[in-house]
């Protein structure tokens, strides 16, 4: 078997110095941008978060030279949307430099910041769909680079600066060099009311031309304010744009034809002939929907649900109420009324205890990997798969093993535990007989704890069976984990009595509990041990034991609950005329 560890060997290398920062950059370029399946998401993980760290370290004009650089494969479209995030040259560079399938384009240009996808205009080689896709997202100006910034120490002015030097490095050459057929030129004005220009421009190339329109806009612009977002941008006198927000709800006025034509100033540009009713075809016959009933009869619209397709703003779907309006002679004039989102049902955001829960299952995720390993490890010694090996080794190899599947076992309890205390986990439905159960659990643990003359009673209990609404592999595994944590704690000679009752919808188990736990003020946080290694329940003691058992009852509409000197395992009581049923 061969293993491409590169990416680890990559990650552990120290960069303490510039070229050491430099040269890992160059290695994880080159290892990201060749898409590889299997590699491990921890290390891939590891990996966006040291280019993050690099990009703080190295400048945004060297990292995207080392982008442009030829000699490495750039076809993973992961990479090319983190670097978009990064400075608009970065940026640049990389949109400019990849080579992805038509269907890693389609994928990855939503998820393009809006600065970002502009470059792709700088290309020409991208599929038919790609272009049209960029037409659909209203993609049709280029993108602009940041013009090359001014050492501290050059007083050479800007204008004798860009005449002599033309082109500056930020601008990708290999990439203008690949699209000569590319127009930058702007529409006549856009940048005169801010941006004077030298009356040497005519001599000077038109790119050369439009780098210094850009640079002198810029300058102007950062004298009056320091501008914190670099990204690129139209010269268009620089007004921000309030970010879109969904509307929640606006009022309205609509005509006699069902047509929108006055509503609130915020939402006005986006609704204003919109019609509440579509437009009936000739001779088309179908059900016609709540809000066509009520508006043909001239009736309210109350909570009638209705679709609006545009703007981010304004599509989805709403609840409308409205009242008819009527003119001084009795004529229909239209509605009145308003739109609202419908009420949000649930709360996507996670409670902190289901955010605590995940970081458990992430961690147990983790462990797990380890863990297997060294099982698997051992395994392979002990059954001499690979060739023989010392008894000695066997043996070790052996208890190693069993150790880790202990482990593994607890592991699988504590997320079980996670999963039942978010409610992201229920217990199968089903019918189990808890008289039967009870009595079959109390004598295979009465067998073992009989040579310390321990045991567990079960007092006769009513007639009539038992019956719960829970899945009998469910049934068992709660039951055996309540009863052999009490059994475990069992001190010699000590015997415990344990009865079953029926409370109304509900069966009760009462069971005494051991001297070791009843001395416990919390049972459900004691780190009692069990009494020597015949019986237990669990890896992480009595208290964590009962915790879970506890979840596990009242995910099946139960509990578990302590009262002095015993505990009351209760579960739902299976319907009597269902039993019966199912019996027949």
């Amino acid at each position: 078997m061969f293993f491409d560890d590169r990416l680890a060997t990559v990650l552990r290398q120290r960069t303490d110095s510039d070229l050491g920062q430099r040269t890992q950059f160059r290695q994880l370029l080159d290892i990201l941008g060749n898409r590889k399946y299997g590699r491990d998401p921890s290390l891939v993980a590891a990996a966006w978060l040291r280019m993050s760290a690099l990009a703080q370290e190295i400048p945004s004009a060297d990292r995207a030279f080392m982008i442009r650089e030829r000699g490495w494969r750039f076809r993973n479209a992961e990479l090319v949307a983190h670097l978009a995030e990064h400075e608009s040259e970065v940026a640049s560079a990389a949109l400019n430099r990849a080579t992805l399938t038509e269907d890693d384009w389609a994928d990855l240009i939503p998820r393009l910041p809006v600065r970002a996808r502009g470059f792709l205009r700088l290309r020409k080689d991208l599929p038919v769909n790609v272009e049209e896709l960029l037409d659909q997202l209203g993609v049709y100006d280029r993108g602009l680079p940041s013009p090359m910034q001014a050492g501290a120490g050059d007083e050479t002015p800007p204008a004798e600066r860009f005449a002599t030097e033309g082109v500056p490095s930020t601008f990708p050459d290999r990439a203008l060099d690949a699209h000569e057929d590319f127009d930058p030129t702007f529409g006549d004005g856009a940048l005169d009311q801010d941006a004077p220009i030298d009356e040497t421009e005519a001599e000077r190339s038109e790119i050369s031309a439009l780098v210094e329109r850009i640079a002198q806009f810029r300058r102007t612009r950062e004298e009056v304010a320091e501008d914190a977002d670099r990204s690129p941008r139209l010269p268009l006198g620089e007004v921000t744009q309030p970010k879109s927000r969904k509307a929640q709800s606006f009022g309205f006025v609509a005509d006699a034809a069902g047509r929108i034509e006055w509503a609130e100033p915020e939402v006005a540009a986006m609704v204003i002939g919109t019609r509440l009713i579509s437009q009936p075809e000739m001779g088309a016959i179908g059900q016609e929907s709540p809000l066509e009933h009520a508006f043909a009869r001239r009736q309210p619209l109350l909570s009638v649900s209705k679709t609006l397709a545009g703007a981010g703003a304004i599509e989805g779907t709403w609840i409308v109420d409205a009242q008819p309006r009527f003119t001084d002679d009795g004529s229909f004039a239209g509605y009145v009324g308003r739109f609202r989102r419908p009420a949000q049902t649930e709360d996507d955001t996670p409670s902190p205890a289901q955010q605590e829960a995940d970081k458990i299952r992430q961690l147990l995720h983790e462990l797990r990997t380890p863990v297997t390993a060294v099982q698997g490890y051992a395994e392979v010694i002990q059954q001499q798969l690979f060739g023989p090996a010392p008894h000695e080794y066997r043996a070790l190899a052996a208890v190693i093993a069993a150790d880790a599947a202990h482990v593994l076992a607890g592991f699988e309890e504590l997320d079980r535990l996670a999963k039942l205390e978010t409610g992201t986990l229920d217990l199968e439905t089903g019918e189990t007989d808890l008289g039967a159960l009870v009595k079959r659990t109390a004598d295979q643990l009465t067998q073992v704890l009989s040579p310390r003359m321990a045991g567990l009673e079960l007092e006769d209990a009513e007639t009539g069976a038992f019956v719960v609404s829970l899945d009998t592999d469910d049934a068992e595994t709660l039951l055996w984990r309540f009863l052999a944590t009490l059994a475990g704690g069992c001190a010699t000679g000590e015997v415990l009595k344990a009865r079953l009752k029926r409370r109304g919808h509900l069966i009760a188990l009462t069971c005494d509990l051991p001297s070791q736990l009843a001395m416990e003020e919390d049972i459900f946080a004691a780190e009692a041990k069990p009494i020597g290694s015949a019986i237990n329940a669990g890896l992480f003691g009595a208290g964590f034991a009962l915790r879970l058992a506890r979840a596990e009852a009242a995910s099946a509409g139960g509990h578990l609950q302590r009262d002095n000197g015993t505990v009351t395992l209760t579960l739902p009581k299976l319907n009597g005329d269902a039993f019966m049923h199912n019996l027949a």
